[in-house]
């Protein structure tokens, strides 16, 4: 018994000493976040705003937070701008400009540009990449370029929250916004209204889903008529909720291939005509260091780039080459996602926004239309299963089995009768909240917000940036060197796009030399050192009047090494710089002698 009981104690002190082998010296967690946020959850305007001034609050050193006009309603158009000083200051490094929700219910962009502000400030100093995106570069971000849409959306009902807020006549009754969507029951939904009519109707429950309702087969009658959108006739023109707040396209107001109305639909009298387009506008063209542009919209799954029509022609095929790059780098951060041209691969577009930051501006500028309904069901078996129109996930009745048994329901509004004030003893109902289909399950969303988020910071990785190489100085003769400088842009993205070049929309590049009595004789870019030395011949650069300050037109490639040769006269240091506005600045200094 005795030699038992010892027995059990030697069993116990060594069990014990085996689990202090595996025990950790401390709780094993993630880093805490200096600000915790929610990306399970939509934001409305005051949130976001509320939001964004927590972030500067935790991080003043690097995050400035401004408003850079008002939208039509006299709300705030914020922008975050994410800088190191430390590093230099904002003018003098590429910058990228993030924004989104041009569209008052495409809301989900602006959580990404939320998580993007969190997550760079989160991770700098923690993920080697991230630090170094944050030294090098400047970020631009504006969660909502449309607060007055936003907050309708998110106050009201759903209807036409797409639009700005800025007064149309949608049905030229003399009458601005004077008959918008209305919840009469009070349930914060737009529902559809049809009518119990035994045997006179021309719609029927489907035989294959009873939530929808199908026209009857010519021949046939049904047991139901649909007398269209939840609302009042308030304006007495027969028709209900015809005539909501705005009803243009803010997307359709900038100056790059503008059309009137009768062409484009939605935009405005004239470009820039709309509060929020000038705002942003102002703010570009204040910053001409922005090298890259996303706008995030919703929905389908895309990654868009110009041009928007086709009449406008395909851009250079330089532009094209980096443009590919990028559009099928981002295919792999974003699996479902397509890289598409806007015209071809999605609709025509008239004065389109990254249109004119492309073409006008000359920035690289990509459109991401943010969820796709295929991220649904995404495993191979299941999407063959969806091939079978007998499925119970097949394109026609998915969204219902997904509501069912992931959201349990909670997105799908059933019939239920009520009695309307002009129509009388009726049923509403048939129809999605305003949070389901063009956004993702909530639940899904902090996934799109990184996926999406990798892409535009991938993009703003490969802006422009200009560095010095290898420099050495040969002498001629007597007080006169040979001065060879490499360039060099690692990056995929030109300094000057070909489009830009063409159309004169940003400063040349310019190659600057110092130095205290010193001469340039002649200048000339090669493209091999090597050779050159072996037999030098070169086509000086004729055209330029002040050889100290060499104009470069047409900017400095992507992922190319230049290297300038330089034959000047003097003695001492020389200092040659090259300056560009969206590669920054870099430059080298030599002795003569």
């Amino acid at each position: 018994m005795k030699t038992r009981k010892i027995l059990s104690l030697v069993l116990a002190a060594a069990g014990l000493a085996l689990m202090a082998g595996f025990a950790p010296a401390q709780k094993a967690s993630d880093p805490a976040f200096k600000v915790k946020l929610d990306f399970n959850r939509w934001h409305d305007v005051g949130e976001l705003y509320a939001d964004m001034k927590r972030l500067q609050t935790a991080f003043p050193k690097f995050l400035k937070l401004e408003s850079i006009g008002k939208s039509f309603d006299g709300r705030d158009l914020m922008l975050m701008t994410i800088n190191n000083p430390a590093t230099g200051p904002e003018a003098g490094k590429a910058a990228m400009y993030i924004e989104a929700n041009i569209h008052g219910n495409e809301i989900q962009g602006g959580e990404v540009c939320l998580y993007t502000i969190w997550y760079l400030m989160e991770n700098y100093g923690r993920i080697a990449d991230i630090t170094r995106l944050v030294d090098e570069r400047v970020f631009y971000i504006i969660p909502t370029v449309n607060p007055d849409g936003r907050q309708f959306f998110m106050e009201g009902p759903g209807g036409n929250a797409r639009s700005g807020h800025v007064p149309v006549d949608d049905d030229n009754d003399g009458l601005f916004d004077e008959d918008p969507p209305e919840d009469i029951n009070g349930n914060g939904i737009v529902e559809q209204i049809r009518m119990y009519v035994h045997g006179r109707g021309n719609f029927r429950i489907s035989r294959t889903n009873p939530n929808v309702l199908e026209p009857v087969p010519f021949g046939e009658t049904g047991d139901y008529i649909l007398l269209g959108s939840e609302g009042i006739d308030n304006d007495g023109d027969g028709l209900v909720n015809e005539d909501g707040p705005g009803s243009y396209d803010a997307n359709r107001n900038w100056a790059s291939d503008w059309q009137p109305g009768y062409v484009q639909n939605g935009a405005m009298d004239y470009p820039f005509q709309l509060p929020e387009a000038r705002a942003v506008n102002d703010f570009l063209m204040a910053h001409p260091n922005v090298s890259g542009v996303q706008s995030y919209h919703n929905s389908g799954g895309m990654i868009l780039r110009g041009p928007g029509a086709e009449a406008v022609g395909e851009y250079p095929m330089g532009d094209v080459r980096f443009y590919d790059e990028l559009g099928q780098n981002g295919e792999r951060i974003l699996p479902f996602y397509r890289y598409l041209v806007i015209w071809s691969g999605l609709y025509t577009v008239h004065g389109g926004f990254i249109d004119w930051t492309n073409d006008g501006l000359g920035i690289p500028s990509f459109s991401n239309e943010l969820w796709s309904g295929d991220q649904y069901f995404t495993s191979p078996e299941l999407k063959e299963q969806q091939a079978n129109p007998q499925s119970l996930i097949a394109p026609n009745v998915s969204r219902y089995y997904f509501d069912r048994y992931l959201e349990f329901g909670d997105e799908y509004v059933e019939w239920k009768p009520f009695d309307h004030p002009q129509f009388g003893k009726v049923e509403m109902g048939g129809i999605w909240k305003k949070f389901q289909g063009r956004v993702p399950p909530r639940f899904m969303n902090e996934e799109l917000c990184h996926r999406n988020m990798a892409f535009s910071l991938y993009q703003a990785d490969e802006m422009p940036l200009i560095r010095m190489g290898e420099a050495s100085v040969e002498k001629v003769g007597g007080d006169v060197y040979r001065v060879f400088v490499d360039i060099t842009n690692p990056k995929v993205t030109p300094t000057i796009m070909a489009r830009a070049a063409q159309n004169n929309v940003v400063r040349p590049d310019l190659l600057l030399v110092e130095g205290q009595g010193v001469e340039v004789i002649a200048a000339s870019f090669i493209d091999n050192k090597t050779l050159y030395k072996v037999n030098p011949s070169v086509t000086p650069l004729v055209d330029q009047k002040d050889l100290k300050r060499i104009i470069v037109r047409n900017g400095h490639p992507g992922k190319t090494t230049r290297t300038v040769v330089l034959l000047v006269k003097g003695s001492g240091t020389m200092t040659v710089a090259y300056d560009s506005v969206k590669g920054g600045k870099a430059s080298k200094t030599v002795m003569l002698r």
